[in-house]
């Protein structure tokens, strides 16, 4: 890094933000860049926006301190980049997303920011949880509404991009804020199972894409239940991933050490072999 740092003017230690940027710029250079860099648009580099996210959220999960900081960098580059290629075509610069983020928390935090830029009291009413959920949905729907016409839809400004269960449970959550929704969880328990018998009736009757489509309400439906329960449902899927790879990988190894493998055994071997791991898991 020395060398790169004497070259740009980047401090040597500790690097700040402008060490990034400086960085950016030379790998954008038009004349002496990074083939690769220069040929990248927003749309071209947008997928690694979502892929070094989940890969934050991946070092978080595992605990491991050290991997999430290389993710963070990722993830902060991935920002930078961004910047710098709109900065490039003059529409805005790294130093204008950082004015629009922090005016926005300002903004949306009037129970920690008093209009005057002090802090508010800690005894104030404002601080109120139930107070702060109500201020936090009204400044966000304030804010939808001062937005250009094409933005006004009830359900627009929820990324396209997130994962589907995580996007599933935003828009039911937003259609709920214009009172579409149950009052009682166990209305929601009953809509998953017809959407279930659903799906069992386009099997037995329907085309492969009737069944998809049923499947696509049912996993609806479930997320929508994992709101009203007050569960991530993308959390809680990971968390069903992980556990199954748990299984599935100890089920293996029992095999093995009976004398069995993976494609080998008949399935009424391995649902043995699983339910042992299961009653063991319990223990």
């Amino acid at each position: 890094m020395g060398s790169f740092a004497l070259a740009a003017n980047v401090p040597e230690s500790p690097l700040t933000i402008d060490a990034l940027l400086t960085l950016m710029a030379a790998l954008r250079d038009p004349e002496t860049g990074c083939p690769w860099d220069l040929a990248q648009t927003h749309a071209s580099i947008a997928p690694y926006a979502v892929e070094e996210a989940h890969e934050v959220v991946d070092a978080i999960e595992r605990g491991d301190a050290a991997d999430l900081r290389d993710e963070l960098g990722d993830l902060l580059l991935q920002v930078v980049f961004h910047a710098r290629i709109a900065e490039e075509t003059g529409r805005f610069t790294f130093a204008d997303v950082v004015d629009a983020i922090v005016a926005k928390m300002v903004r949306r935090h009037p129970h920690v920011f008093a209009p005057n830029g002090g802090p508010v009291p800690a005894d104030s009413s404002l601080r109120d949880p139930a107070a702060v959920e109500r201020q936090w949905a009204a400044i966000k729907a304030a804010e939808r509404a001062g937005r250009p016409t094409r933005d006004l839809g009830p359900l627009d400004g929820i990324a396209r991009a997130l994962p589907a269960l995580s996007r599933a449970e935003k828009l039911s959550a937003r259609a709920a804020t214009y009172g579409f929704d149950w009052s009682d969880p166990a209305d929601v328990v009953a809509k998953v199972r017809e959407e279930t018998d659903e799906v069992a009736d386009a099997m037995a009757n329907g085309t492969r894409a009737d069944v998809a489509e049923e499947v696509g309400d049912l996993l609806f439906s479930v997320a929508n239940l994992a709101r009203h329960l007050g569960i991530d449902p993308e959390y809680s899927l990971r968390s069903g991933n992980t556990k199954f790879e748990r299984r599935f990988t100890a089920m293996a190894a029992r095999l093995t050490a009976d004398g069995n493998t993976l494609g080998d055994a008949s399935l009424g071997t391995m649902e043995a072999a699983w339910t042992a791991v299961k009653r063991a898991e319990k223990r």
